[in-house]
């Protein structure tokens, strides 16, 4: 479970000014109310079975249902058999979170629950990766001044190894290395392996965990040289990869696959050197992250010493419960141990000053715990990288097309490249700062994840606009964000700026918590006395997220007459009652944070 401390035990610590006011003030009980039941719902000493089973339990008509079951320990075959008893099925072994993965008869629901040496029975969720596209370079290692620690201090993540938790790898020929001097060659897909259920087929035929990979460490051989106007290069370019497939071939996936990979990423720890797990993959929050199985499941990576990497999910447009796209970070990036990534726009330029927010890009704070997330943003818009051959993306979407003018000089010819594709997305965001996160590694091997988030969160660049909008050129609709902490986290990645930075946290680098005081009728942020924020004058919350983000130099993050979307209770109620209920819960599938998009914005 979490070392964070409880709401009640933190003290108040700094931040965020928003110059744009949204709403009128809210009612004094209707927030204590909201907040006292989003409080009741995630308390798992109440709650064993999960809001999405809870409506099951009872049912007597022979169904069965798959779960993952949390136990107070990692079960034992007594425990096993105590499923079986009750008509179970065990499928899957997840130590790595004290559960297993079992089809259980719904009848036996409430029976499992009452258990006590169960914590918490939640489905086996969908979850699925994220992409998109348009006729345009991005330019996303120079964005993030990738470029410098290549050039200055010979840094390429060589020797480390980031596990692509995602719809497997490719072996393309950007993903091998070579050496000039010797003609020696290889594949830096060093460690292979399916947890999709009924193959054991590693290759990627959906493209999504290709490209992801390729942000992370192409090498660029298929547009290099004296022939090509760009070469579409990854993070990291010497890293080592683990291609860890638990999403198939439509991009789809469970709870049960996904950590089932990062619990043999911890076992393949030290074999391989894995240091970074990207997971650019996502689905909506139902619980409070002390019990959802997969934030569980990357708590156990990240204290194993294992940076862990999230995209923060595709959400950020919808307005379905009145919060304009606040509170709907997916799961686990909702965990406050991982660095939850959002997505900018480079604008086609290798500057940062003309670069803004993607408006899909999900928001905080996140549902039931109230989390601050993004920890970070960074170049996830019209992203060019690795097209997985045959696979579902490319042979499905015309606008995933990138075309040889875009990148090969002298050439007139229309047609479409057929190594690399382009996708947008939050999924695109993440794999770069895990490749920033792999270059902070090699650097200095012995940085724990909590320094490696603290240093890239500090480091961020502070520069935004006040606000930015698009049009969405298909609905016409006008979309306006805020550069607030809930929008863009700590700020911009700039890698450059990271290695040129020798601080090291000596405390928990947790993400804080957004917390309304009913005295006050404000929101304040919180850290506990146990994390690194707020301890001293290097870490101060001021420093991390910037001192133009404070309310009149308070440490209110926003006052009374501030909220998040409409003036309406409801669109602030769902923010800080029970969580936000977006998605439509009858298919899961489709409705998951991170799912498909194909057409990036301008």
């Amino acid at each position: 479970m979490s070392d964070i401390p409880e709401t009640g035990r933190r003290s108040h610590d700094s931040i965020l000014k928003t110059t744009t006011t949204w709403g009128a003030r809210l009612a004094l009980l209707t927030l204590i109310t909201l907040l006292a039941a989003g409080l009741s719902f995630a308390d798992g000493k109440k709650h064993k079975l999960s809001k999405d089973l809870d409506g099951l339990k009872g049912g007597h008509n022979g169904a069965a249902v798959d779960v993952i079951i949390q136990f107070n320990q990692a079960p034992t075959e007594a425990h096993h058999q105590k499923v079986h008893d009750k008509g179970g099925v065990l499928k899957r072994k997840l130590d790595v979170i004290k559960g297993a993965h079992y089809s259980v008869p719904v009848e036996s629901l409430q029976k499992l629950a009452d258990d006590p040496d169960v914590v918490y029975i939640s489905p086996n969720r969908p979850v699925s990766g994220n992409s998109s596209s348009t006729p345009k370079l991005d330019y996303a290692p120079e964005t993030v001044n990738a470029p410098w620690a290549w050039q200055n201090l010979s840094l390429d993540g060589t020797g480390v190894g980031v596990a692509i938790v995602d719809s497997g790898i490719y072996p393309v020929g950007d993903l091998y290395w070579y050496n000039p001097l010797t003609g020696a060659y290889g594949l830096r897909i060093v460690y292979s392996q399916g947890f999709v259920p009924g193959t054991t087929d590693t290759s990627d035929y959906y493209g999504h965990g290709t490209h992801v990979a390729g942000i992370v460490a192409s090498a660029g051989w298929f547009s290099w040289g004296n022939h090509y106007t760009h070469t579409f290069k990854g993070v990291a370019p010497n890293a080592n990869l683990i291609n860890l497939r638990a999403l198939d071939e439509n991009g789809a996936g469970t709870d049960s696959s996904v950590i089932a990979a990062i619990q043999t990423a911890i076992s393949l720890k030290s074999a391989y050197n894995i240091r970074v797990i990207n997971l650019s993959l996502g689905r909506q929050v139902y619980e409070s992250y002390t019990l959802d199985p997969l934030c569980q499941a990357v708590e156990a990576a990240w204290k194993a010493g294992i940076v862990v990497v999230a995209a923060a999910g595709n959400q950020g447009r919808n307005d379905s419960a009145d919060t304009d796209g606040y509170g709907t970070i997916a799961a686990p990036g909702n965990d406050p141990y991982v660095i939850t990534v959002g997505a900018m726009k480079t604008a086609n330029t290798p500057t940062r000053s003309d670069d803004t927010i993607a408006s899909y890009s999900s928001k905080g704070p996140t549902p039931f715990d109230q989390v601050v997330k993004p920890d970070l943003v960074a170049p996830g818009n019209q992203m060019v990288s690795l097209l997985s051959p045959n696979s579902h993306l490319p042979q499905t979407y015309s606008a995933v097309n990138v075309y040889l003018p875009e990148y090969v000089a002298k050439t007139t010819k229309s047609t479409a490249s057929t190594n690399y594709m382009r996708l947008s997305g939050t999924s695109m965001a993440a794999p770069v700062v895990s490749g920033a996160a792999a270059l902070l590694v090699q650097q200095n091997p012995n940085l724990t994840p909590d320094q490696v988030k603290a240093r890239l969160m500090k480091t961020a660049s502070k520069n935004f606009p006040v606000n930015s909008t698009v049009t969405d050129p298909t609905t016409g609709i006008t979309y306006t964000d805020y550069y607030d902490i809930f929008t863009v986290g700590a700020g911009y990645l700039d890698i450059a700026a990271a290695l040129s930075n020798n601080d090291l946290a000596d405390a928990p680098a947790v993400s804080p918590s957004a917390v309304f005081d009913p005295t006050t009728q404000s929101v304040y942020l919180v850290t506990g006395t146990s994390v690194v924020w707020g301890t001293d004058g290097v870490w101060d919350t001021s420093v991390v997220w910037g001192t133009n983000v404070f309310v009149n130099g308070t440490s209110v993050v926003w006052g009374s007459s501030v909220c998040w979307g409409s003036s309406t209770s409801d669109g602030f109620s769902v923010v800080w009652g029970t969580g936000v209920d977006w998605g439509d819960t009858t298919n899961q599938t489709t409705s998951t944070a991170l799912s498909v998009m194909i057409g990036g914005e301008k």
